[in-house]
Protein backbone atom coordinates (compact mmCIF):
# COMPACT_ATOMS: atom_id res chain seq x y z
CA UNK A 1 0.00 0.00 0.00
CA UNK A 2 1.02 3.24 -0.48
CA UNK A 3 0.02 6.78 1.05
CA UNK A 4 -0.81 9.47 -1.00
CA UNK A 5 -0.67 13.59 -1.21
CA UNK A 6 -1.72 15.81 1.53
CA UNK A 7 -4.62 16.26 4.27
CA UNK A 8 -7.60 16.20 1.64
CA UNK A 9 -10.58 18.21 1.27
CA UNK A 10 -12.95 16.04 0.22
CA UNK A 11 -12.23 12.63 2.30
CA UNK A 12 -9.70 9.79 1.10
CA UNK A 13 -10.06 7.41 -1.82
CA UNK A 14 -8.66 3.92 -1.58
CA UNK A 15 -7.47 2.85 -5.24
CA UNK A 16 -7.28 -0.70 -5.58
CA UNK A 17 -5.50 -1.46 -9.14
CA UNK A 18 -2.41 -3.32 -10.07
CA UNK A 19 -1.96 -1.10 -13.12
CA UNK A 20 1.11 1.46 -12.15
CA UNK A 21 0.34 3.81 -14.99
CA UNK A 22 -3.05 4.05 -14.07
CA UNK A 23 -2.90 4.00 -10.29
CA UNK A 24 -0.74 7.26 -11.20
CA UNK A 25 -3.24 8.76 -13.30
CA UNK A 26 -6.08 8.25 -10.83
CA UNK A 27 -4.09 9.68 -8.08
CA UNK A 28 -3.21 12.72 -9.78
CA UNK A 29 -6.64 13.66 -11.17
CA UNK A 30 -8.57 12.76 -7.44
CA UNK A 31 -5.79 14.38 -5.90
CA UNK A 32 -6.66 17.69 -8.60
CA UNK A 33 -10.38 17.33 -7.47
CA UNK A 34 -9.39 17.37 -3.79
CA UNK A 35 -9.54 14.26 -2.64
CA UNK A 36 -6.84 11.86 -0.88
CA UNK A 37 -5.93 9.43 -2.16
CA UNK A 38 -4.06 5.76 -1.27
CA UNK A 39 -3.38 2.85 -3.14
CA UNK A 40 -3.63 -1.15 -3.19
CA UNK A 41 -2.32 -3.21 -6.14
CA UNK A 42 -4.07 -6.68 -5.77
CA UNK A 43 -6.83 -7.99 -4.27
CA UNK A 44 -6.01 -9.82 -1.00
CA UNK A 45 -5.74 -7.78 1.65
CA UNK A 46 -7.95 -5.23 0.49
CA UNK A 47 -11.04 -5.64 2.22
CA UNK A 48 -9.27 -5.41 5.14
CA UNK A 49 -7.38 -2.26 4.01
CA UNK A 50 -11.19 -0.71 3.32
CA UNK A 51 -11.92 -1.73 7.04
CA UNK A 52 -8.97 0.34 8.17
CA UNK A 53 -9.00 3.49 6.12
CA UNK A 54 -12.62 3.85 6.21
CA UNK A 55 -12.37 5.69 2.70
CA UNK A 56 -15.25 7.82 1.46
CA UNK A 57 -15.05 5.32 -1.68
CA UNK A 58 -13.59 2.60 -3.47
CA UNK A 59 -12.47 2.89 -7.16
CA UNK A 60 -12.23 -1.20 -7.74
CA UNK A 61 -10.49 -2.48 -10.82
CA UNK A 62 -12.21 -6.09 -11.43
CA UNK A 63 -9.27 -7.67 -12.88
CA UNK A 64 -6.86 -7.91 -9.88
CA UNK A 65 -3.77 -10.57 -9.00
CA UNK A 66 -5.26 -13.09 -6.35
CA UNK A 67 -8.78 -12.11 -5.08
CA UNK A 68 -10.62 -10.56 -7.97
CA UNK A 69 -12.52 -7.15 -7.74
CA UNK A 70 -15.94 -8.55 -8.21
CA UNK A 71 -15.02 -10.93 -5.22
CA UNK A 72 -13.58 -8.04 -3.24
CA UNK A 73 -17.41 -6.45 -3.56
CA UNK A 74 -18.62 -9.64 -2.97
CA UNK A 75 -16.83 -9.68 0.94
CA UNK A 76 -16.77 -5.76 1.15
CA UNK A 77 -20.73 -6.45 1.18
CA UNK A 78 -21.11 -9.54 3.03
CA UNK A 79 -19.10 -7.98 6.27
CA UNK A 80 -22.06 -5.13 6.19
CA UNK A 81 -20.17 -2.41 4.51
CA UNK A 82 -21.71 -0.27 2.29
CA UNK A 83 -19.06 1.86 1.41
CA UNK A 84 -19.48 3.41 -2.50
CA UNK A 85 -17.62 1.47 -4.73
CA UNK A 86 -16.85 2.34 -8.17
CA UNK A 87 -15.83 -0.36 -10.61
CA UNK A 88 -13.10 -0.02 -13.56
CA UNK A 89 -13.06 -2.55 -15.91
CA UNK A 90 -10.92 -3.42 -18.92
CA UNK A 91 -13.44 -6.05 -19.77
CA UNK A 92 -16.15 -5.64 -22.71
CA UNK A 93 -18.93 -7.91 -21.58
CA UNK A 94 -22.13 -6.73 -20.23
CA UNK A 95 -22.63 -9.58 -17.93
CA UNK A 96 -19.26 -8.94 -15.83
CA UNK A 97 -20.82 -5.35 -15.11
CA UNK A 98 -24.26 -6.69 -14.10
CA UNK A 99 -22.79 -9.21 -11.92
CA UNK A 100 -20.58 -5.88 -10.05
CA UNK A 101 -23.38 -4.27 -10.03
CA UNK A 102 -25.77 -7.32 -8.43
CA UNK A 103 -23.20 -7.83 -5.97
CA UNK A 104 -23.16 -4.12 -4.89
CA UNK A 105 -21.19 -1.85 -6.37
CA UNK A 106 -22.52 1.89 -7.15
CA UNK A 107 -20.91 2.65 -10.71
CA UNK A 108 -18.28 1.60 -13.01
CA UNK A 109 -16.35 2.88 -15.95
CA UNK A 110 -14.97 0.47 -18.91
CA UNK A 111 -11.44 0.71 -19.86
CA UNK A 112 -9.75 2.91 -21.62
CA UNK A 113 -11.84 5.72 -19.80
CA UNK A 114 -11.54 9.75 -19.23
CA UNK A 115 -10.41 10.38 -15.77
CA UNK A 116 -12.17 13.07 -15.84
CA UNK A 117 -15.07 11.07 -16.31
CA UNK A 118 -14.20 8.74 -13.70
CA UNK A 119 -13.76 11.88 -11.18
CA UNK A 120 -17.06 13.26 -12.35
CA UNK A 121 -18.89 9.85 -11.46
CA UNK A 122 -17.34 9.27 -8.07
CA UNK A 123 -18.09 13.05 -7.37
CA UNK A 124 -22.03 11.90 -8.46
CA UNK A 125 -21.71 8.57 -6.00
CA UNK A 126 -20.37 10.97 -2.65
CA UNK A 127 -23.14 13.75 -3.86
CA UNK A 128 -25.53 10.98 -3.37
CA UNK A 129 -24.53 10.08 0.09
CA UNK A 130 -23.48 13.28 1.40
CA UNK A 131 -26.17 15.09 0.82
CA UNK A 132 -26.98 17.65 3.89
CA UNK A 133 -29.64 19.15 2.43
CA UNK A 134 -31.61 16.05 2.73
CA UNK A 135 -35.29 16.17 3.89
CA UNK A 136 -35.64 15.58 7.45
CA UNK A 137 -39.08 13.91 7.26
CA UNK A 138 -39.33 10.37 6.14
CA UNK A 139 -40.94 9.22 3.25
CA UNK A 140 -42.93 6.37 3.61
CA UNK A 141 -45.15 4.93 -0.01
CA UNK A 142 -47.02 1.72 1.14
CA UNK A 143 -44.94 -0.89 2.91
CA UNK A 144 -41.92 0.70 2.96
CA UNK A 145 -40.47 3.36 4.48
CA UNK A 146 -37.00 5.67 4.43
CA UNK A 147 -35.11 8.15 6.51
CA UNK A 148 -33.58 10.46 3.62
CA UNK A 149 -31.34 12.27 6.88
CA UNK A 150 -30.21 8.93 8.25
CA UNK A 151 -29.93 7.49 4.45
CA UNK A 152 -31.66 4.29 5.95
CA UNK A 153 -34.68 2.51 4.73
CA UNK A 154 -37.25 -0.09 6.08
CA UNK A 155 -39.99 -2.71 4.31
CA UNK A 156 -42.45 -4.23 6.54
CA UNK A 157 -40.59 -2.14 9.53
CA UNK A 158 -37.49 -4.20 8.85
CA UNK A 159 -34.03 -2.27 8.41
CA UNK A 160 -32.83 -3.26 4.46
CA UNK A 161 -29.59 -2.44 2.81
CA UNK A 162 -28.97 -0.59 0.03
CA UNK A 163 -26.36 0.83 -1.60
CA UNK A 164 -25.91 4.54 -2.26
CA UNK A 165 -27.21 4.49 -5.80
CA UNK A 166 -30.11 1.61 -5.05
CA UNK A 167 -31.23 4.53 -1.90
CA UNK A 168 -31.28 7.00 -4.33
CA UNK A 169 -32.87 5.41 -6.88
CA UNK A 170 -35.84 4.29 -4.71
CA UNK A 171 -36.08 7.46 -2.81
CA UNK A 172 -37.01 9.45 -6.38
CA UNK A 173 -39.29 6.70 -7.18
CA UNK A 174 -41.09 7.18 -3.27
CA UNK A 175 -40.86 11.36 -3.83
CA UNK A 176 -42.99 10.88 -7.11
CA UNK A 177 -45.32 8.20 -6.72
CA UNK A 178 -47.31 7.14 -9.42
CA UNK A 179 -45.02 9.47 -11.71
CA UNK A 180 -43.49 7.25 -14.65
CA UNK A 181 -39.89 8.12 -15.68
CA UNK A 182 -38.12 6.30 -18.16
CA UNK A 183 -34.40 5.50 -17.89
CA UNK A 184 -33.08 7.83 -19.79
CA UNK A 185 -34.70 10.08 -17.09
CA UNK A 186 -33.74 8.00 -14.20
CA UNK A 187 -29.81 7.98 -15.65
CA UNK A 188 -29.73 11.78 -15.45
CA UNK A 189 -31.80 12.42 -12.38
CA UNK A 190 -30.39 10.16 -10.21
CA UNK A 191 -26.85 9.15 -11.62
CA UNK A 192 -26.04 12.60 -13.27
CA UNK A 193 -25.46 11.69 -16.63
CA UNK A 194 -26.98 9.72 -19.93
CA UNK A 195 -26.92 9.04 -23.42
CA UNK A 196 -23.32 7.20 -23.51
CA UNK A 197 -24.19 4.62 -20.57
CA UNK A 198 -26.50 1.76 -20.49
CA UNK A 199 -29.75 2.03 -19.65
CA UNK A 200 -29.46 -1.98 -18.63
CA UNK A 201 -27.50 0.07 -15.66
CA UNK A 202 -30.96 1.16 -14.83
CA UNK A 203 -32.95 -2.08 -14.95
CA UNK A 204 -30.04 -4.09 -13.05
CA UNK A 205 -30.28 -1.44 -9.77
CA UNK A 206 -34.18 -1.81 -10.03
CA UNK A 207 -33.96 -5.69 -9.77
CA UNK A 208 -31.72 -5.61 -7.01
CA UNK A 209 -33.98 -3.21 -4.60
CA UNK A 210 -37.08 -5.00 -6.02
CA UNK A 211 -35.01 -8.22 -4.37
CA UNK A 212 -33.86 -6.39 -1.43
CA UNK A 213 -37.07 -5.22 -0.98
CA UNK A 214 -39.27 -8.30 -2.08
CA UNK A 215 -43.05 -7.83 -1.82
CA UNK A 216 -42.63 -4.75 -0.05
CA UNK A 217 -41.68 -3.16 -3.29
CA UNK A 218 -43.27 -0.58 -4.46
CA UNK A 219 -41.85 0.14 -7.69
CA UNK A 220 -43.80 -0.79 -11.07
CA UNK A 221 -42.56 -1.80 -14.37
CA UNK A 222 -44.37 0.45 -16.63
CA UNK A 223 -43.61 -1.65 -20.35
CA UNK A 224 -42.06 0.63 -23.24
CA UNK A 225 -41.36 3.22 -20.85
CA UNK A 226 -39.45 2.80 -17.88
CA UNK A 227 -40.55 2.50 -13.69
CA UNK A 228 -42.87 4.30 -11.20
CA UNK A 229 -43.38 3.66 -7.30
CA UNK A 230 -47.03 2.69 -6.47
CA UNK A 231 -47.76 1.96 -2.87
CA UNK A 232 -48.50 -1.62 -2.37
CA UNK A 233 -51.19 -2.94 -0.19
Amino acid sequence: MQAEGAAPRRGLVLVIEDDAAIRDVLRRNLQAAGYGVQTWSEGTGAVEAIGRLRPVAVILDIGLPGIDGIEVCRRLRASGDWTPVLFVTARDDEVDRIVGLELGADDYVTKPFSPRELVARLGGILRRTQAAAAPASRLTLGRVEIDPAERRTFADRRPVDLTATEFDLLAHLVRHPRQVFSREQLLATVWGYSGDVETRTVDVHVAQIRAKLGTASPIRTVRGVGYSADPTE
